[in-house]
């Protein structure tokens, strides 16, 4: 794994554009986050005062553009009081913040574990066309028979254009259903339509899911690492996430044990286990099959709901697809899948599958978030199973991912220095990356981004900071040769790095607090 070449070629310099990409998502950063929540309000006080306008005032109202106060008793001179005016006051002052946001005092509690994304602005550089990103889990749809496509679109919209454009079911149009099960039986996960619920995406899944069972502390066991869009959706429902170990088989059943006992002691209610057992985003992992049967029957000891995330399930670049956990544990897990990996994503067609009483609930909640899912992006998915033959076209595209997964594993082989750790998927988008120590994959982006090649940073994967040595390289949309040109780029940043840190005796860096990435196509 010791690097054999350095950069032949001096990159552009972007520094500046970096810069000042960062100072705007700083700014953005600054306007969300909970630390200057109160920002114009005086969030304690025990009293009142006038307004300039020598009208009442009360300790909840709005003191725009005021300036931070940490004292708790004014330092400017008092005027002279009468011994009537000169008892003790207990007026106490908490910290007050300037924000631009008139509605901020109008906003849900929940709202405040919504942050921006530090590095967002940075990926507005990255996403040029001369930076080579291994960030984003972007699906590449260059091999998709758009021609095809485009005529069962046309054929729809002549034939049946009136119904596939109006209102439709909350549960999803029967068709669709339908063609899902028959997608669903390729990995042997037998499924009556009626137990599915179309949603917008398999992460709008999440967000129903955690909306009918999660209330404000409830507990969300996850892996660890685990995709940054669920424990953003976890967040935004006041959950806690708990991040169980994994290891070269995935999910470590006993750690779960561990994990949901301490847990349930401390009073806490833990309401599932989230999981993604194929080609796991961000590690790669698969879980192995005689891990998936500790895993289920450890849940069921434990009482514990199990959500199945299986977006890559079909995408298994080395074999078959592997056994599902909710086939073997039909009453105890609900499913989620969608088709924005193996057809296209644009169309924002996902799904559950779940038990009965479960589904009845997600129905409700679909219903009362979008009415209905999108009925058009039903029919045309539905008709593009029934006029192309979609399981070639999935083997099309295992082979143009293989190909790019081989290319960024040869790649890593070849650059990366001494040290220098990852995962080989058998599937998936994704490869896991932890980089020798000293090494802080937050910090080094700004200075990846100016070499000319981006990546995700370990930390947007870990409820709790973690992940400061690790980044998630993916392989889904550069072609081979950019893969790597990308890989030998980021080789170079990380021995500049070594580099630096050896010259100066820097050491490790300490984990700091948790940094939040937000969701969004460069984390998906």
């Amino acid at each position: 794994m010791s690097i054999t070449n350095r950069l032949s070629h001096a990159a552009p310099d972007l520094s500046h554009l970096v810069a000042r990409a960062g100072a705007e998502a700083t700014e953005a950063a600054t306007a969300t986050e909970p630390a200057r929540a109160g920002s114009q309000h005086q969030s304690h006080s025990t009293e009142g005062g006038t307004s300039s306008k020598g009208e009442p005032t009360t300790s909840s109202e709005r003191t725009d553009m005021t300036s931070h106060t940490q004292n708790t008793q004014s330092q400017t001179p008092r005027p002279h009081r009468s011994p009537a005016q000169s008892q003790p006051q207990t007026r106490q002052h908490t910290r007050v913040d300037t924000t631009f946001d008139h509605f901020h005092g109008l906003y849900a509690t929940r709202t405040l574990s919504m942050k921006s994304s530090p590095v967002r602005a940075l990926f507005a550089v990255a996403n040029r066309p001369e930076v080579v990103s291994l960030a984003g889990g972007m699906p590449n749809i260059s091999d998709l028979p758009l021609d095809v496509v485009g005529d069962a679109l046309k054929h729809l919209v002549e034939t049946r254009g009136a119904q596939a454009m109006q209102y439709g079911s909350g549960q999803g149009e029967p068709e669709i259903r339908e063609g899902i099960c028959r997608v669903m039986a390729v990995e042997g996960v037998h499924a009556d339509p009626d137990d599915v619920t179309v949603t917008c995406g398999s992460q709008q899944a999440l967000d129903l899911v955690s909306r009918i069972f999660c209330n404000p502390g409830d507990v969300v066991m996850a892996e660890s690492p685990s995709y940054v869009g669920a424990l953003n959706t976890f967040a935004s429902y006041q959950a806690e996430v708990i991040q169980v170990g994994m290891d070269e088989d995935g999910l470590d059943p006993e750690d779960l044990r561990v994990q949901v006992s301490a847990a349930r002691r401390a009073g806490k209610k833990v309401k599932f286990l989230y999981t993604i057992p194929n080609h796991s985003n961000p590690s790669g992992i698969s879980q192995t099959v005689e891990r998936r049967h500790a895993l289920v029957e450890e849940a069921r000891r434990l009482d514990l709901l199990v959500v199945e995330d299986n977006p890559y399930g079909l995408l298994n670049l080395d074999g078959d697809p592997l056994p599902t956990l909710r086939e073997m544990s039909p009453d105890n897990v609900i499913y989620l899948g969608s088709f924005s990996k193996t057809f296209a994503p644009g169309f924002r067609v996902g799904w559950a599958l779940a038990p009965a009483f479960v589904r009845e609930r997600l129905v409700l909640a679909q219903e009362s978030a979008t009415l209905c899912p999108p009925v058009f992006s039903q029919f045309a998915v539905a008709t593009y199973l029934e006029s192309w033959d979609w399981r070639k076209q999935v083997r099309v595209f295992i082979d143009m991912y293989r190909q790019r997964r081989d290319a960024m594993l040869e790649a890593l082989e070849e650059q990366m220095p001494a040290g220098t750790t990852w995962t080989h998927p058998s599937g998936g988008f994704f490869v896991w990356v932890t980089m020798p120590d000293g090494l802080d994959s937050a910090a080094m982006l700004p200075r990846a981004v100016t070499e000319l090649v981006a990546y995700t940073p370990g930390t947007a994967f870990y409820s709790d900071g973690r992940g400061q040595q690790n980044m998630r390289l993916s392989f889904c949309y550069p072609t081979p040769e950019r893969i790597k040109l990308g890989v030998e780029r980021l080789a170079g940043v990380m021995r500049r790095e070594l580099e630096i840190r050896e010259t100066f005796g820097v050491g490790p860096s300490a984990a700091g607090g948790a940094r939040d990435y937000g969701p969004g196509p460069n984390s998906l």
